[in-house]
């Protein structure tokens, strides 16, 4: 089993206010919104740490996104979850500030579809990044530019989330 294995996520309405607990596969094949976590991870020269998601996980096998994601577990917080993540799929830990929140619906396939209210982390690291093989195919560190311009070019390369996200992203680190 993968290290996001089968658990309870947090549902909420559209104020992030809790409003039961559901299983997280039957969440995603009932469309239900539920609380995420969405962390990225700038380098010193500026470029965006992307990580490809492995072909055995649930959804989006193959695809790249952003560092990693997760679902808080019942009484933890989106930043202790983003920062156990961090840890869990790519073996280091880094200062992380909480950049934006949104919500979004999304078909992700296999009858699942990924309806979130989602809290979006931006951190800076330089370090050594150790993947975990069975949630992360490949990483790649890259400038914000050229993933904007591939993102363009081949939008079915890169997880649903990540398009919705990567503008306000790059808005965050221009300002």
């Amino acid at each position: 089993m993968s290290l996001q294995q089968a658990h309870n996520v947090i549902l909420v309405d559209e104020h992030d206010r809790e409003v039961g607990l559901e299983e997280k596969l039957a969440a995603h094949q009932r469309a239900l919104l539920h609380r995420a976590v969405s962390v990225f991870i700038l380098n010193a020269s500026g470029e965006m740490l992307l990580q490809k998601r492995a072909a055995g996980t649930y959804h989006s096998a193959g695809l790249w996104s952003n560092a990693c994601c997760t679902h808080p577990y019942p009484g933890e917080s989106p930043k202790a979850a983003a920062h156990r993540r961090l840890w869990e799929e790519l073996g280091f830990e880094c200062p992380i500030e909480k950049a934006f929140s949104f919500v979004y619906r999304e078909d992700v396939g296999g009858g699942l579809t990924e309806h979130e209210f989602d809290h979006v982390f931006l951190g800076r690291y330089d370090g050594n990044i150790t993947p975990c093989a069975t949630e992360v195919e490949a990483v790649s560190w890259r400038a914000t530019d050229a993933i904007e311009q591939d993102v363009k070019t081949n939008p079915h390369d890169y997880t649903p989330w990540f398009r919705i996200c990567l503008p306000r992203i790059a808005a965050c680190i221009e300002d």
